[in-house]
């Protein structure tokens, strides 16, 4: 691990644009609380009204996230429409997720972090082929959590149903020109994103194992997630 990176996992610098807003909620009071471990997928439905947190517990986490609309799951986020609908590349307290079907799906609403990735997408074996060496591509990847969980999940889910993610807690700059770079994280040790559900969602994570690129600085950590029935 290089000295920056090292130093990123203990102590990220934050970043100098973004919202930062805490919440008010405890999480003693959190009506379902679970830890996902590093590399490991989950899928849940979150209805509408309740919190929903993501916890980066370890600091420089990337947590590669999709949400569904629960009664139709092909009316999915959708990068494009959020992106032009709120003119801004990032996602940071007040960025609603915006659905194919121009549905807002949630909303975030307290972010302690400052900015998160929609534009990187998920690692997948073929990319880590293609990125960075031929005998990497077996290596566990982000589109294969995302398709277990599914096949497990059922209701008709399958491969199709992997789209463009978001990237909670990543840091991919986009350079002058117009490339994506990806770059040690900007997240410390117990950050965390909140969102309220504006309708039924169904969330699914990959909780990302990539080795070979800053992200999760080599070296993949838990994260936790928490729902809250009301703001008590």
């Amino acid at each position: 691990m290089s000295t920056t990176t090292a130093r990123n996992k203990i102590g990220a610098k934050q970043p100098t644009a973004g919202s930062l807003v805490a919440s008010k909620l405890s999480p003693a009071e959190a009506s379902y609380r679970h830890v996902i471990p590093a590399g490991d997928s989950w899928i849940h439905e979150i209805k509408q009204g309740q919190y929903f947190r993501i916890v980066d517990l370890h600091g420089n986490q990337a947590v590669d996230t999709l949400f569904y609309n629960a009664r139709d799951y092909s009316d999915r986020y959708s990068v494009q429409d959020t992106i032009q609908q709120q003119r801004n590349i990032y996602l940071t307290t007040g960025s609603k997720l915006i659905s194919t079907m121009g549905a807002v799906l949630l909303t975030i609403v307290a972010d302690t972090c400052g900015r998160h990735d929609t534009l990187g997408g998920a690692c997948a074996n073929e990319s880590n082929m293609v990125r960075y060496a031929l005998e990497k591509r077996h290596m566990h990847a982000c589109r294969s959590s995302f398709l277990k969980a599914v096949t497990e999940w059922g209701h008709g889910m399958s491969k199709r149903d992997i789209t463009s993610n978001i990237n909670f807690f990543m840091n991919v700059p986009v350079t002058p020109e117009g490339k994506l770079s990806f770059e040690d994280g900007i997240s410390d040790p117990g950050k965390y994103v909140e969102m309220r559900a504006e309708i039924d969602v169904l969330a699914l994570i990959s909780n990302c194992p990539q080795l070979n690129n800053p992200c999760n600085a080599y070296n993949p950590t838990p994260v936790e997630v928490l729902i809250w029935d009301s703001t008590q």
